[in-house]
Parts: structure tokens; sequence; C-alpha cells
């Protein structure tokens, strides 16, 4: 009988202690609800399935920074165009008439054909050409046999020779891609047809541009500005560029960017100041768009700054969550400052040494939106 009731006092004891270890989370939730009512409750296993992530708050230096719109513009060592090397009509190759298209180098482009021309005329001009270098190759040949009888004078012979590396010359510039009455033109880089210049069909003279070809491997980033910020500019550190088709924002560094150029006068016609940066097209620029950009000037300034991912806004007002147990986060109202792209400057909210939620914040609002939601959530106190 005694053995009985130890066994079953040792059964109780450990269901007991079971029991306990089992409700230690929810203990401590309940712990901090009772501390905190507005303690929202935003669990390891939720944290975990999204990228979730948390920073300490800390003052750091902050940059002045002029927000702005800029142009992406290709940079002049990537473009080329594309000229007409004789007089005649453009027949472009179906499969690279349209701008966008990809090429490689030597690949064809387009033709001229001066079929049916009067004056011009490509094929007789060749004819003409190879006729001529024919006549001067023989007589300098000839010429050059008679020198060595002394029958022909040096300068006859300078002369012939003159006359035949001309005629060889135009030729040869002919002969180039020349076949079937007409002249092929290939592209002299690899890249992107930017811009046709001249309609499928249509006449252009030598030396006309018909398109232009660019390797978007280098990109320039103009913006310009008011004359009001030009004492500033030389003390330009960097910039953040906010792309606004894919609102992604990217970092000068990210992009091996540099600083390439600032104006350093005005005139009436434009008061404005240009600004250019020069990037390596990492982030699928495309030249021509318009992006948002942040130039940022140094001023020694410590403030409080958190990622832009981690403001949330609410009715016209703007918070973050901080950080009350690994598990629980209050909804902090806050005053934001300014932003450089990335980061927004905290002017009232935050203290240093506390810790707020950095990436996906606004999954916490969406778990506090489903507290409220769900009226069996919470507990009765």
């Amino acid at each position: 009988m005694k053995l009985y009731n130890i066994t079953a006092t040792l059964l109780f004891t450990t269901i007991i202690f079971t029991g306990c270890g089992n409700n230690k989370n929810q203990n401590t939730h309940e712990d901090e609800e009772k501390n905190n009512p507005d303690a929202i409750i935003f669990t390891k296993k939720q944290q975990q399935k999204t990228d979730f992530a948390v920073e300490d708050v800390e003052a750091a230096p902050f940059d002045a920074v002029i927000r702005t719109a800029a142009q992406v513009l290709s940079s002049q060592g990537d473009e080329k165009i594309v000229t007409a090397k004789a007089n005649g009509t453009v027949v472009f190759s179906t499969d690279f008439a349209v701008a966008g298209k990809a090429v490689r180098a030597g690949q064809r482009l387009f033709s001229i054909e001066s079929g049916g021309l009067a004056d011009n005329n490509l094929s007789i001009r060749y004819a003409e050409a190879e006729n001529e270098y024919n006549r001067a190759k023989k007589e300098y040949e000839r010429k050059l046999d008679l020198e060595k009888d002394k029958i022909v004078s040096k300068q006859d012979l300078i002369k012939a020779q003159t006359e035949y590396k001309n005629a060889e010359s135009v030729y040869n510039n002919l002969r180039k891609n020349f076949s079937d009455g007409k002249q092929t033109i290939t592209s002299p880089i690899s890249g992107f047809i930017t811009k046709i210049l001249v309609r499928n069909g249509e006449y252009v003279e030598t030396g006309q541009a018909v398109l232009i070809i660019s390797q978007n491997s280098n990109l320039f980033i103009k913006a310009e500005l008011a004359p009001k910020y030009f004492s500033a500019l030389g003390g330009i550190t960097s910039a953040n560029i906010h792309v606004m088709n894919t609102n992604k924002t990217y970092s000068l560094e990210e992009l091996n960017g540099k600083v390439l150029s600032f104006g350093k006068s005005a005139d009436i016609n434009n008061p404005l100041i240009p600004v250019v940066f020069q990037v390596s097209n990492n982030a699928d620029l495309l030249p021509g768009s318009v992006v948002e950009l942040y130039i940022k000037m140094q001023t020694g300034k410590q403030t409080i700054a958190v990622p832009n991912e981690a403001i949330v806004e609410e009715m016209g007002n703007y918070f973050v969550f901080v950080e009350l147990t690994p598990e629980t986060f209050e909804k902090r109202v806050i005053k934001k400052g300014i932003t450089d792209g990335l980061r927004t400057e905290i002017k009232e909210g935050l203290s240093a040494g506390e810790r707020i939620v950095s990436k996906s914040a606004i999954l916490i609002k969406l778990a506090q939106s489903a507290d409220e939601l769900d009226i069996n959530s919470g507990h009765s106190h």
C-alpha cells in the first residue's frame, strides 16, 4: 500500500513538471501582456518563415542629402553609331530591325543597295574602282620593270606608284563586304540596338547615321541641381539610386560607381548645375529612363537612422516595432527626418540601445491586425 502511494506521488509530480515545461513560452507571453497589454506576439516559428531581422539602435554619422530626379545615359565609350558606307537604299536584316535586339561584333545588321539609281550607283562605282585598280596596278608594274633599265624616270615611277596605291585603297574600301551588288554593314561591337534612325528602304548617303548600338556595361547618371547647392557639391561622398520600375535602391558602391563631374558655372539659358555619376550596369538600368537620386554630402552629424523597411505607415503616422522579448514587440510612433533612399533619420521616438525590427516589419503589423480581428485571440485576465 505504501509502495503504491509513493509511485502515484512520483507520477503526479512528473506530470506537474512536464506541464510547466510546455507552458513556459505561453507564460512568458502572458507575463509580457500583463506588463504591456499592447505587446504583439510574433513567434520564432513565424520569424523563421520570413526574411525577418532585428538590429540595435545606435547613433551614427548620417550625411546631408539632396533628393532629385536624374536620367540614365549611355557612356560615350559604350556607344557606337553605325553609318552608311555608301549612297543607296537601306535594307535591314529581318532579325535586327528592332530596337532592343542583342547583336554580337561582326554580325550583319543591314545592307546598302543601289540598284536602279542613276547616280552614285554602288555596282557601277565598284566596277569603275576595280577597273581603275587593275589599270593602275599594271601601269605601276610596267614602269617598275622599265625603271630597272633606266628607261623611266624616278619621278614617273613614284607618280605611278601613288596612283596605284590610291586606286587600291578605293577598291578595297568598296570591296569590303560587297557582293551581289550591295554592301553589307556589320556590328562594330557586341551589345544592343538602342535606336534606329532610318526606315527600312530609305535612301541614305555616305556617312549618314543609320542606327546606334550600346553595350550598356557602363552608364552615366545625370542630375541637374539648382545653383543654391553649388557650394555643397565639392563635399559629395556618395549617392543612392532608386530604380522606380523595380522599386529597388542601390548604393553607388554596389554599382562600382563614382562621381564623374559637376558643373562649375551656369548660364542664363540653363541655370541648373549638372552633376554626373558613372556606374556599372549591375542593376539592369535602362538608358533614357529616369531614376530617383539621393546625393550624399558629409556633415559629421551623428543621429539615429533606421532602414526604410523598418518603418510602417498607418493613418498618416509612422511607426517602428521595438523588441521587448525575442517574440514580443511594441509598436512605437516615431517622427521621421530626411532619408538617403536606404535609411531614414529618426528625430523622435527611439533611443540608442533599443532593438527594432529591421526587416519584414509589415508582417508584425499584419500579425497585430489579425489579433485585433480574431475575437477569440488573447487571454482573460
